[in-house]
């Protein structure tokens, strides 16, 4: 029995789908391990009881929040066949996520001018664990700046339309994932410090 196109693009994007989903699966139980390490070491007599977490990580989880709206904004307009609002929405989001990863950094310089430090004699075991959380996110989130940097680019040549948006839609739900789970692991920094 053949396939026709259209049966070969719904099982193609199935498939794709649930890769993707079976990845994000795997990281979030890597963040869940990492979690109770965390919860696990809070019982440490060098456990920092006054720590409280900058005020740029804050600003990057709004950052990151209104990103999520604007790639999911961009897979709409696509799906409307309007590239014009299409390529909006994808620069907005782009400049978002690179706002993100630098709004960590500065609260990592936020936190060492406050004395904290992430590594050697002078770091607390509650400083490194964020420092280890963090960037394993921010690694994460690098993944998801080339693929939208791919999207991007793919965009720009005419690849995505009202009925073949595959790659936009991966896009989203992977910026989805990294955003839900940036806002858990900055809800579970911020009460179970």
């Amino acid at each position: 029995m053949t396939m026709t196109k259209d049966e070969h693009q719904s099982r193609t994007a199935r498939s794709y789908k649930l890769i993707l989903l079976f990845a994000m699966v795997s990281m979030t139980m890597m963040f869940a391990g990492l979690t109770s390490a965390f919860v696990v070491s809070k019982s440490r007599v060098d456990w920092l009881k006054d720590f409280q977490l900058p005020s740029a990580f804050l600003l990057s989880t709004f950052a990151i929040l209104v990103s999520s709206i604007t790639f999911h904004l961009a897979k709409k307009a696509i799906q409307r066949d309007n590239h014009k609002a299409t390529t909006q929405w994808l620069l907005i989001t782009l400049a978002l996520g690179i706002s993100f990863v630098v709004l960590q950094f500065v609260g990592f310089g936020q936190i060492v001018a406050q004395g904290y430090f992430f590594t050697g004699p002078a770091s607390s075991i509650t400083t490194t664990f964020l420092y280890i959380v963090t960037v394993m996110h921010l690694l994460h989130l690098a993944g998801g700046l080339i693929s939208l940097l791919i999207i991007i680019y793919n965009h720009f040549k005419q690849k995505y339309n009202a009925t073949q948006s595959l790659g936009i839609e991966l896009g989203v739900m992977y910026w989805h994932f990294l955003d839900l789970l940036w806002v858990y692991l900055f809800l579970f920094l911020y009460f179970f410090k």
